[in-house]
This record gives C-alpha cells, structure tokens and sequence, in this order.
C-alpha cells in the first residue's frame, strides 16, 4: 500500500508541475517583445558604426511581425544577421523574463581598397565588405591589382605601420604597380619601394635609419624613390625637376660619355682598288702610251717570209689614154 501511495504521488506531482509548465510557456510564448526588451550590444574595440539598433530592430520586426515570443524562430534570426556584410559574428538568445538579447560584433576595416573600378573594405582577416553610403572609416588607402590572397599580408602590413609612430607618421598610402609595393609618403614626392610584402619589418627598419641619419639633413623633394628592397642596401633615384639635381645628373652624363663604346667584331669587306682614273698619274700620258704600244709590239709574233709572199701583190692600175 505505501508504495502504491507513493507511485501515486509522484504521478500527481509530474502532472501538476507539467500542467504548470504548459501554462508558464503559453503565457511565455505570448509575451509581446517589445522595443524595451530588446537589448543590441555592438562589441568591437575600435569604434565602427557601419550598422546601428534602428538596423538591428527592422530586422527583428520582419522576421517576427507578431512580435510575440512564440513566433520567434531564432537560429533564422541570428542567421539574418551574419549574412550582413558588415557584421563579424552575431549571437541571438532570449531571457526567461522574454528579453531578447543580440551581441553583435561589426567588421572593422584596416585598409580601403580601390582596383580595377572596384573600393570596398577588407578587414584583418582578409574578407572583402563593401563601403557604406552613411559611414566612411578612416583607413589606409591601397591601390593596384592587389590579389585576394595577399590581403592578409597587406593587413599585417597596415596594422605593424598602424602601430609603430615612425611609419604612421611618414606613410599615408601604399600602392602596386605590376609586381613591386610602394608605400606612399606624406612628406616630398618621393615614394619608397619595397617589392614583395616579406621581411617588412627589416625593410621599413632600414627605411627608418636612412631618414634618421640621412634625409634629415636633405630636402624630401631632391628623390623621386628610395628602394628598400634589396638585401642590406638602399637605392635611391634623383627628382628630375628638381633644381638642386641639375649639376648632379649632368655630371652622371658626363661619366656616362667617358665610357668607351665597344664596336662588335664585323667580318672584313674585300678591298676595293682604286680605277686607273682615280690614280694621279706618275709619268707624263704620252710616255705611259709608248710603252703599251711596245707591250703590244713584243706581244705580237713576227711574220714570216713565207706569210708575206703568200699574199696577192695588187696590180698597178693602166690609165688608157
């Protein structure tokens, strides 16, 4: 009997607590969500307003018309918003006092973009998002057919330049051209080449010693490029147009024309003699003539006295009066 009385209860219970639990999830489900119990909270470390709670709450209100806990799908809802292209992460949960709660993390850009017609945003993590009509971000300018797989190299680039006062203060852009990287400065014409985006930190580091103990006692508008992109070794290339570099340049010309030419070997024309015409004549005309006619003279054989009887002796002509 006690255990019969005890089964008994504890399907009482289980019927009173299910009962209980029904009515609390209906009436739960029935809550309205208001704009009061919604909570958005944007967490990124670096401000960025790409998307702001009026954004969210539309959102929120298409996918749930109702407004009512129990239409709310949340997994679609959350999936809604990650699919915007300026959000990193978002995650969607309701309270048990029916407060829905949205923690959203925006991308933030660390370089802007413009090639081949395109601008967008690329953030640390390499992924592309466009620009927004409301809200422009100050970042680095990139230039150049820059590929997808180099953004996060470019990235790391950005963020190193970013933190070192050195180069955040002489930096202002970067650009490529072919296949070469140039960083773009704020101070003269000049741009400084860095080739490949490998060992920046030694390349802006050398960069860095030529400005502190050269350029500071030179003006910026003298170069056109200093080159950091050879091991152990800076180029440099003069400015053209500017004045100072007159004498300079006009001396490398000079060097330049000292330099012998080397002629290729060619195979050697046959002489050509000069005519008998052209020659200056050594001896008087009419003796050069005599002795071609005593040439031709020994030449000739003699006659014999045969050959000369042979011929017809011609008959005197008889005049007849």
């Amino acid at each position: 009997m006690k255990n019969k009385y005890r089964i008994l209860k504890i399907a009482v219970t289980v019927i009173i607590l299910g009962f209980l639990l029904s009515f609390s999830l209906k009436r739960f489900s029935g809550q309205k969500i208001t704009d009061n119990k919604i909570s958005v909270k944007l967490s990124e470390k670096t401000p960025v307003y790409f998307i702001d709670e009026k954004d969210i709450l539309d959102i929120v209100k298409k996918e749930n018309p109702s407004g009512k806990v129990g239409d709310l799908n949340i997994p679609v809802l959350e999936k809604k918003i990650n699919a915007l292209p300026a959000v990193d992460s978002a995650n969607v949960y309701l309270n048990l006092n029916g407060k829905l709660n949205l923690d959203i993390r925006q991308r933030v850009p660390v370089f802007r973009l413009n090639t081949n017609g395109r601008d967008f945003y690329v953030d640390d993590k390499g992924v592309e998002f466009p620009i927004s009509k409301t809200y422009s971000h100050p970042s680095m300018l990139v230039t150049g057919d820059v590929k997808p797989d180099e953004y996060r190299k470019l990235a790391e680039l950005v963020e190193k330049i970013d933190k070192d006062d050195f180069s955040k203060k002489f930096f202002i852009g970067i650009s490529k051209i072919k296949e070469n990287y140039y960083l773009l400065t704020s101070e003269g014409n000049y741009k400084v080449e860095i080739g490949d985006l490998d060992h920046i930190e030694f390349k802006v580091k050398g960069f860095k010693t030529f400005v502190e103990k050269y350029l500071v006692y030179q003006d910026p508008e003298k170069y056109s490029m200093v080159s950091v992109k050879y091991q152990n070794q800076i180029v440099t290339t003069l400015n053209p147009y500017f004045k100072e570099n007159d004498s300079i340049l006009k001396a490398g010309k000079l060097e330049l024309a000292k330099i012998p030419v080397i002629v290729p070997h060619t195979e050697k024309k046959a002489e050509v003699k000069p005519k008998e015409a052209d020659r200056k004549p050594s001896q008087p005309v009419k003796a050069k003539t005599a002795a071609k006619q005593k040439a031709k003279a020994k030449e000739q054989p003699k006659k014999t006295k045969k050959q000369e009887a042979a011929k017809p002796k011609t008959k005197a002509k008889v005049k007849i009066e």
